[in-house]
């Protein structure tokens, strides 16, 4: 259901595809307080909601996000105050990596700081071609270490330290290359190519979905005989899912 176009966040759903749109779109969508709390609850929301398969993250205007609101970060009274802040803003993050819905983010204009980290938090993310990313903090003095950890977990660790200690921009078929996006498209396409990514994934196993995410992230920080035997098991469990058993009876079936 759409929100009060007042609020930081919208949310809209059709189709089994929820949409979350940052909508402070005069002010570049930042990262406040608010919006972080609401993107946090939507989130939890959805995780418990059969009826959402994908969920993307998108905005409005001519940015995604420039990052977190510097008025709101300068007011921070004392170092409590300020890792008070960055921990409700890791907290949402790590709500998009334990969703058990693949999230998609749809990136327009520029996404910097928190905002980049946004990007690359989600499991999928296609950008206009003429969208561009960094993690500018270093050029204000402040390292942009909490988007270092999204950032580092997508791309090489020599990419990522170019972006993080010169806080230049990259364009979207640069980030595409480096892996921190899927692919760039043209301006005009960006939210059909979003949507059709969407439709294609609500079309697969709920059940292979959610079981295939977390396997895939919880295998990267496993030795790889740990690796393969976690998988293994995975695999097992998945397959006593009924819509596997169908989707290979079916298979069978055409192919007799």
């Amino acid at each position: 259901m759409d929100r009060d176009v007042q609020q930081p966040l919208r949310q809209a759903f059709e189709a089994g595809i929820l949409t979350l749109t940052l909508a402070c779109p005069q002010r570049y969508n930042p990262l406040t307080r608010a919006l972080i709390a609401d993107l946090h609850e939507a989130l939890t929301a959805a995780a418990g909601d059969d009826a959402v398969r994908v969920v993307i993250i998108a905005a409005e205007g001519r940015a995604f996000s420039v990052g977190h609101d510097l008025g709101e970060v300068r007011e921070g009274e004392c170092e409590a105050d300020h890792e008070a802040l960055f921990n409700a803003c890791s907290d949402m993050m790590l709500a998009i990596h334990e969703l058990p819905q693949p999230v998609i983010a749809q990136v327009q204009g520029i996404a910097t700081g928190a905002g980049c980290q946004l990007v690359a938090a989600c499991d999928l993310a296609i950008a206009a071609a003429s969208a561009r990313l960094a993690t500018s903090g270093i050029n204000l003095g402040l390292f942009c270490s909490t988007p270092s950890v999204a950032v580092g977990r997508n791309v090489s660790p020599k990419h990522a330290m170019e972006m993080l200690l010169t806080g230049e921009f990259i364009d979207a078929a640069t980030a595409a290359e480096i892996g921190l996006i899927n692919r760039a498209v043209p301006d005009e396409s960006l939210a059909d190519e979003v949507m059709t990514l969407a439709a294609t994934i609500t079309e697969k196993s709920p059940p292979a979905l959610r079981l295939g995410k977390r396997m895939f992230y919880r295998q990267l920080g496993m030795v790889l005989p740990e690796a393969y035997a976690y998988a293994s098991r995975v695999m097992a469990e998945n397959m006593m899912e009924p819509d596997a058993r169908s989707g290979i009876d079916g298979f069978l079936d055409r192919r007799r």
